[in-house]
């Protein structure tokens, strides 16, 4: 069991069945369940003939290891949608579209941001290995499916990783709190990466350094600053803005 994936939750579970049906060995439900939800979740396992095991909450709550599971958890061969950030930009044909993040360590950031960046039509987020949350069970719950979807791409160097993307004519837009400019400025129609850096501590020094462009979001309250995954949607939702706006 050691060796594969846990999903815990309808959506982490059931996008799985819906991208990679192969991928999963097999899927605990709560025995006494019979609602509608988990009699389609059955019907789509049988349809993929995936084995399902009516068991106890106890041994779902074992199994998830205390993420909230939804009396449904899955165990499956871990997925990599991409290698490198190579394999992604070969098969792209507009402007790219990325969101690195700079030691984000909280696996609900994570799992928000993977989703906001689905939602937003990124085509890959990025992060440093020794700075950064795997994909872990929270990770895909909280993701809702986006995990499968979404490349997720951990590098041994992640300023290395960055002059590779400029190499491949990328623009680097970091976000920090002391940029004079602020994200409205930017011109997000062309290939773009967005760089958010962690609650408190921001971005590193050389992940801010590597940047083409270092901009703000504004901030006319009375907090000083907002949840990377919020932050992310802010900078992602203007990439789509401008880019639509753009396309009419």
């Amino acid at each position: 069991m050691a060796s594969h994936q846990i999903l815990a939750g309808f959506h982490a579970v059931t996008a799985r069945l819906r991208h990679a049906p192969d991928s999963i060995k097999e899927i605990y439900i709560e025995a006494s369940r019979k609602d509608k939800r988990m009699l389609t979740l059955v019907e789509q396992a049988d349809r993929y003939q995936v084995k399902i095991y009516a068991v106890s909450m106890d041994r779902l709550d074992g199994l998830a290891k205390g993420v909230r599971h939804q009396g449904v958890v899955a165990l499956a061969e871990p997925r990599q949608l991409a290698v490198n950030i190579h394999d992604v930009l070969d098969v792209i044909t507009g402007p790219a579209f990325f969101l690195i993040l700079d030691s984000v360590t909280d696996p609900h950031n994570l799992g928000a941001c993977l989703r906001t960046a689905d939602a937003a039509g990124v085509h890959a987020v990025i992060a440093p290995k020794d700075k950064a949350v795997g994909l872990n069970t929270t990770v895909q719950r909280v993701a809702c499916g986006a995990a499968d979807t979404v490349p997720y791409l951990m590098v041994t160097n992640l300023a290395r990783t960055m002059r590779e993307l400029k190499e491949r004519d990328v623009w680097l837009v970091g976000t920090t709190d002391q940029a004079e400019q602020d994200i409205y400025q930017v011109d997000a129609t062309r290939s773009i990466a967005w760089v958010m850096g962690a609650e408190g501590e921001g971005m590193r020094r050389l992940t801010a350094e590597t940047c083409d462009e270092l901009v703000r979001i504004p901030m006319a309250g009375s907090v000083e600053s907002l949840n990377v995954s919020v932050a992310s949607g802010v900078c992602l939702y203007e990439t789509h803005r401008q880019r639509s706006l753009k396309g009419k």
